[in-house]
């Protein structure tokens, strides 16, 4: 980690790696039940306390062939004040993704690195 000092106020800096994780909020493909971001935020905020971290939750919309649902982006970084290794960003990331996927009832959702897309498919849900 490199350090710097600009007008009095010292500056740390890290490799740059951030992690999202895209999910919709319509409960599978059928159903008419939308969660909201508020169910969201329960979520991850339950998850953060447990595993002391830290989110962001941006409200978004996917738009595709004959439909749309809302959704949310939900972002990890690498922050610099508690660094970590991509690994382990990655890793935390997966497994906030799982838990958003059981709970929120959704066949897929999509995680995106810095480097790689991967969908990861609920193997209890079937179409």
């Amino acid at each position: 980690m490199a350090r710097f000092t600009l007008c009095n106020i010292l500056m740390k800096s890290l490799k740059t790696y951030k992690v999202e994780i895209w999910v919709g909020l319509k409960e599978g493909y059928d159903s008419t039940f939308i969660h909201t971001v508020d169910d969201v935020r329960i979520i991850c905020d339950k998850w953060v306390n447990e595993v002391k971290d830290c989110v962001t939750i941006t409200p978004t919309e996917f738009h595709y062939v004959d439909g749309a649902e809302p959704g949310v982006i939900i972002g990890l970084i690498a922050y610099p004040r508690f660094p970590r290794r991509p690994k382990s960003i990655r890793k935390r990331a997966f497994k906030l993704a799982e838990i958003l996927m059981v709970e929120l009832k959704q066949h897929r959702l999509t995680v995106v690195t810095t480097k790689k897309s991967y969908m990861l498919e609920n193997q209890f849900i079937t179409e």
